[in-house]
């Protein structure tokens, strides 16, 4: 008892004489996420001062680096214009229409879709899966011609939820095998004992399956809401319509070759950044609630 008395006091004190040293191998790698933080916020910093500094000194070579002075007048400009075609609150609106439905109608069909794959077998469900991955090998300026063609011939142009339509049909097949996924982590009991207690198979599906998977539903919904948000390319094609611009569309109209309002520029894309990270932390907790809970409860 004495030999364990006199002999931890001995441990304690290497510990602490060995302490510093340990910490100060890790130096270097503080220095490489210092370093990595700097460089990432730098820019956000930057949009900051542009937003938030008048514009003849954000023109300056070399501009300063920090504000010279603090003034909200972009605000007013690119909120309160009398043309609503010019105002960055009507592309947002657009903006939060165009992801809300396109998440509703990828989530509605993912949920379809990863069921099929994931529940009974059938001839040809490989070939299918695979041929879902196969579309996304397909990049979008390769068939924006096309697909502008025939939604012209169709008379859909200038329409958000033909828009929707089409970016669904993008993100749809990625969002199918991660709920397949999903799916294929709850066990087979689990099935059987519902399809046993006299549930349908869609039964099933609604009321024992998606409330298990509601981290995957999540981020099927995150995955649709983000890929809206940023699409550019079929966005700037099939719409003309000023009044139905998106976020993404309406700042890009904004450069010029003559004209470039860098401030209100700024202004426009810090808004248009700050939607998807407050959809983010809103979705959040629920993906780590529905994590810590778990798939199965006794």
């Amino acid at each position: 008892m004495n030999q364990v008395e006199t002999t931890l006091p001995v441990q304690s004190g290497s510990r602490s004489l060995a302490s510093p040293h340990h910490w100060t191998r890790r130096i270097p790698l503080y220095i490489m996420v210092l370093l990595f933080c700097i460089t990432t916020a730098f820019p956000i910093y930057w949009m900051l001062v542009a937003v938030f500094q008048p514009i003849e000194y954000s023109l300056q070579y070399p501009p300063p680096f920090f504000p010279q002075s603090i003034e909200f007048t972009v605000f007013n400009e690119i909120f309160g214009g009398q043309d609503t075609a010019q105002r960055i609150d009507v592309w947002i609106f657009n903006s939060i229409i165009l992801a809300s439905m396109t998440t509703l109608i990828c989530t509605g069909l993912s949920i379809l879709g990863a069921f099929a794959l994931s529940g009974r077998r059938w001839r040809g469900q490989g070939m299918f899966g695979l041929l879902l991955l196969t579309t996304q090998m397909l990049p979008e300026a390769l068939i924006v011609i096309p697909l502008y063609a025939t939604i012209d011939r169709l008379d859909m142009k200038d329409s958000l939820l033909t828009l929707a339509l089409v970016d669904t049909a993008f993100v749809l097949p990625i969002c199918i095998w991660i709920l397949k996924n999903v799916f294929d982590t709850i066990p087979t009991e689990i099935r059987d004992a519902a399809l046993v207690d006299g549930c349908t198979r869609m039964g099933m599906l609604w009321k024992i399956m998606l409330p298990i998977s509601a981290p995957g539903l999540v981020a099927v919904g995150v995955v649709a809401f983000f890929h809206a948000w940023n699409e550019y390319l079929f966005a700037a094609a099939l719409i003309t319509d000023r009044r139905l611009y998106t976020a993404s569309v309406g700042l890009g109209s904004m450069i010029s070759m003559i004209d470039t309002p860098v401030d209100r520029l700024m202004a426009g894309g810090m808004l248009f950044s700050i939607f998807p990270v407050i959809f983010y932390l809103l979705v959040q907790r629920y993906i780590v609630a529905g994590l810590s809970a778990g798939a199965v409860k006794g």
